[in-house]
């Protein structure tokens, strides 16, 4: 399908916006860091690892199998 791939013109633009001014990348990290961070409070940071990988796994195969 068209569509589907990466603009690189969009992608390098992207990449040229964060490399200026890198907080916006904080900012939208900061819920996962957020959650990540209470996780590790309430059961330990080998869960909250564990959970981060899972997202992420989930994440990418929802975007493959889905998008």
């Amino acid at each position: 399908m068209a569509g589907k791939g990466i603009d690189r013109s969009k992608a390098q633009s992207a990449l040229e916006v964060v490399r200026e001014n890198p907080a916006i990348s904080l900012v939208a990290a900061a819920p996962a860091i957020v959650v990540f961070g209470v996780v590790w409070w309430l059961a330990g940071f080998g869960t909250a690892l564990i959970l981060a990988i899972v997202l992420g796994v989930v994440a990418v195969a929802g975007k493959k199998f889905l998008g």
